[in-house]
């Protein structure tokens, strides 16, 4: 993992599931980590774990829905370690439900995580990674981000959005910026203790009991880093085996 050692990783939504999953691979990589979550607890947990394996994190609490406080977090990882070398825009939310069902206030919030705080993160970090001509933004999609299944629609939405950031990044990258795009499928993860509609949210933990494991997911991202800088890794997409969707 030469590539990963030493660089300077940011990662939102980091307290659980695949943030955390990603960190703790890239700390053994060697990455110099910035962890981003609301939940300061498990940060300070997932810190001092990392350094008690001997690896090397910072923390900021941090509402990705709130654009000064993810530039407060850019800012905070520069002051520490001088550059930023990738962003992981991990963080998410995904409570799934019919449109008929109105559920219009998880609507905005869907938009206001899933879209806006993806976008205040490359904002917080591109003029960095402009100064240093070299950078890494990776965003979370989903298989949804490729496929609108029913009740999924405002979700998909949001994670086709992704999708469209992520490419606009590669072709304004001017071989600079490198962009990956990684669209999970079904992934033990918190995500789905957020769904309010009942029948969506039965559904959905059926079809979860073949989730794979969150570092499944972490393995890729740390793929997508660990190449060399002329090899930009765009769109994986991971599903459980059995995942028929």
């Amino acid at each position: 993992m030469s590539e990963i050692n030493s660089k300077v990783v940011i990662i939102t939504g980091a307290s659980s599931g695949l943030g955390k999953a990603t960190a703790l691979r890239l700390a053994k990589g060697g990455a110099k980590l910035v962890l981003a979550a609301r939940r300061e607890e498990r940060l300070v947990e997932l810190r001092d774990t990392i350094k008690d394996q001997g690896g090397e994190a910072i923390y900021q609490v941090t509402d990705v829905t709130d654009r000064a406080q993810v530039e407060s977090l850019a800012k905070a990882a520069k002051e520490a370690y001088g550059r930023i070398d990738v962003l992981v825009n991990n963080a998410g939310l995904m409570p799934l439900s019919p449109l008929d069902e109105l559920k219009v206030d998880e609507w905005e919030k869907m938009i206001d995580v899933n879209i806006k705080g993806v976008l205040y993160g490359i904002a917080a970090v591109l003029p960095t990674m402009r100064e240093q001509h070299v950078g890494h933004i990776i965003n979370l999609s989903s298989v949804a981000g490729h496929k609108v299944f029913p009740a999924s629609a405002v979700y998909s939405a949001t994670k086709f959005a992704v999708k469209a950031l992520s490419e606009g990044i590669r072709q304004e990258g001017n071989g600079e910026i490198r962009s990956t795009n990684i669209s999970p499928g079904a992934v033990a993860t918190e995500l789905t203790s957020k769904i309010s509609a009942p029948d969506t949210a039965k559904g959905v933990n059926e079809m979860y009991e073949m989730a794979i494991d969150p570092d499944a997911i972490a393995r890729a991202i740390a793929y997508a880093i660990e190449q060399p800088a002329d090899v930009d890794v765009n769109e994986i997409i991971i599903r459980p085996t059995r995942q028929p969707l």
